[in-house]
């Protein structure tokens, strides 16, 4: 009886085995030569920083374009060409005017008007309405009582707590209702037939000169998409907020301070007010960089490679070049790539399609992947996994353990799929026996490390990611000493290659990824 439950055994092995040989035939190819022979021109002065909407960024975009044709990638059919583009906006103030009953208001004194929060265009009405944080949650509504239709609101930025702690977002940190905040607001009182907003900032009751100038011509910034109408609106000043809201102003003013909740009677202020705003806008473009390698039998699911490209260009003559952040993981991308079409054209290429995408503007806000996550270029519903890539170059300077010379950090190991913690650590303990660390994966995490790079966007549609990452966030990170001379390479490329070896797991396996574990609720 042995023998017989023997053979298939040994039938099960024979055939794993060659499996497994074949991905350490091609991992061997992501060496540290091909690693530095990519880096050393990611993060090299001429590449200026890398920053998002800058030649440098173009520069860089240019070169992995050409490297992924020339490693064979294809480009995406539904692109023209290897680049995913996207629009940045920089606004210039051409006019603004705030009226309340006879009386103009003046600029910079009684308002000023955020550029990237208005559109050309111009509200008035009758009647305003205090509307407290300006909230409508479950666990607090301002709007409970009130009908802000055909009105002008008024409200202050924050949210109350409760004992000296926030209460809307259940984990007890800062709600949307905060950051971004002001975007959720304005959205809400429109959905509520508001016809513009009036805001107040309890920290800044008049405007410095660096507000009124910098309300006058925006940094680049990216146009974030907020479904149905949208109002204007102005910040007022508090002595300006006290002309409308009256004596009750002084009041509720010590409350917000306070972050108290509020139970304000419903009260229309019954005056004439009107609003306008003009300005111009430049439109610059910035740019995904997406290279396909077609899989066979499961080629219509995908599994995504991905790491961001940009950094943070140069500022008063220094260039922040960006070795580790993220030079290390675009160039693992590259180099992945680099092993994967090698083992396609040898006939031994994946079965379901990789695609390996690098992407901009991560360091001003995750812009490019939540560019993609909402123009997917592939099914995100086949899109099995993304493995992202963010600074795998260097050792945390403040990791004491012993194994600081072999760890990384694994962030997204028990979210969103079961099966992410067990293809991972299968792979690194067959192959690489790195230290897989999830301390960022505590949902105490102060650095709130899960949320901070381009797998967020995937995870937040609902697909599977694992997030590898060397720890670095003090020492050198965002400064211009990140540069290539302080990449540990032996650790370098052996973090890159479980990476790989993970993807050939996950590429070739029979079945797509589970997705059986709810997003955390902490994601607010």
């Amino acid at each position: 009886m042995k023998k017989i439950l023997l053979l298939p055994f040994l039938f099960l092995c024979l055939q794993a085995f060659p499996q497994m040989d074949m991905a350490s035939q091609y991992a061997s190819i992501i060496d540290t030569s091909l690693l530095q022979q990519h880096l050393s021109i990611i993060a090299s002065a001429g590449m200026e920083g890398r920053e998002t909407g800058t030649e440098g960024q173009r520069k860089a975009a240019e070169y992995i374009q050409s490297q992924f044709k020339a490693i064979g990638l294809t480009a995406p059919a539904a692109l023209k060409g290897y680049q995913q583009y996207y629009p940045l906006y920089q606004d210039s103030m051409l006019s603004t005017t705030l009226q309340y009953k006879n009386t103009k208001a003046t600029y910079g004194v009684d308002f000023i008007t955020p550029l990237t929060d208005n559109e050309n265009g111009s509200f008035k009405s009758n009647k305003i309405i205090f509307a407290g944080y300006g909230i409508d949650d479950a666990n607090y509504n301002d709007y409970a009582n009130l009908n802000v239709k055909g009105k002008v609101v008024v409200f202050f930025l924050g949210e109350p707590k409760k004992e000296g702690k926030y209460f809307i977002n259940p984990s007890g940190r800062y709600s949307t209702w905060t950051y971004p905040g002001i975007a959720k607001k304005l959205a809400t009182a429109a959905a509520k037939g508001a016809v513009g907003a009036l805001i107040i900032n309890p920290a800044q009751l008049t405007f410095n000169q660096f507000s009124i100038d910098n309300n006058k011509k925006s940094k680049l910034y990216f146009p974030h998409e907020s479904p149905g109408k949208k109002i204007n609106c102005a910040f007022i000043s508090a002595d300006f907020a006290k002309k409308i809201l009256g004596e009750s102003y002084d009041g509720i003013a010590e409350k917000i301070k306070a972050n108290e909740t509020l139970s304000l009677p419903s009260t229309t202020i019954k005056a004439p007010i009107a609003f306008t705003s003009k300005k111009n806008r430049q439109i610059i473009h910035a740019s995904n960089v997406l290279g396909v390698l077609e899989g066979t039998d499961k080629k219509d699911e995908y599994v995504f490679l991905t790491g961001h490209y940009d950094h943070l260009g140069t500022h008063n003559g220094k260039i922040y070049y960006g070795a580790d952040d993220d030079g290390s993981g675009t160039v693992a991308v590259i180099a992945m790539a680099t092993a994967f079409a090698k083992a396609k054209a040898a006939g031994h290429g994946p079965r379901r399609t990789i695609v390996f995408m690098t992407v901009s503007g991560e360091e001003k806000g995750l812009w490019g992947s939540e560019y993609y996550s909402d123009h997917p270029v592939f099914p995100l519903a086949k899109t099995t996994v993304d493995l992202n890539t963010d600074m795998i170059g260097r050792i945390d300077t403040e990791r004491k353990t012993a194994d600081t010379t072999n760890y990384v950090y694994v962030i997204g190991h028990d979210k969103l799929s079961s099966d992410l913690p067990i293809i991972n650590e299968g792979a690194n303990n067959a192959y690489t026996h790195l230290t897989l660390d999830y301390k960022f994966d505590d949902p105490k995490d102060p650095n709130r490390i899960y949320f901070r790079s381009d797998h967020y966007n995937f995870a937040r549609k609902g697909v599977p990611i694992l997030f590898f990452y060397d720890g670095m966030l003090l020492a050198d990170y965002h400064k211009p000493t990140d540069t290539i001379e302080k990449i540990s390479w032996e650790l370098y490329k052996k973090r890159a290659q479980m990476i790989f070896y993970t993807a050939w797991d996950i590429a070739n396996r029979e079945q797509m990824l589970k997705r059986d574990i709810p997003l955390p609720a902490t994601a607010q």
